[in-house]
């Protein structure tokens, strides 16, 4: 789960392993698995570092912190 920015500037935490595709159009657009769409203010470098970072997190062994 990754915390993101609305175009309206409202924050919101979107489930990462539902991401199908990222664009910037210039706007960065998040296309989802069931093919809908997310307009956020981050672009397309930060939204994958959050998912990088957050995978490390639920992936990193016991005890390391």
């Amino acid at each position: 789960m990754i915390e993101l920015t609305s175009l309206k500037g409202h924050s919101f935490i979107l489930n990462s392993s539902l991401i199908y595709r990222i664009e910037e159009t210039p706007d960065t657009m998040i296309t989802l698995v069931d093919g809908k769409t997310v307009r956020v203010k981050e672009t397309a470098e930060e939204v994958t570092g959050r998912i990088i970072a957050f995978q490390r997190r639920i992936h990193r062994p016991r005890g390391e912190e």
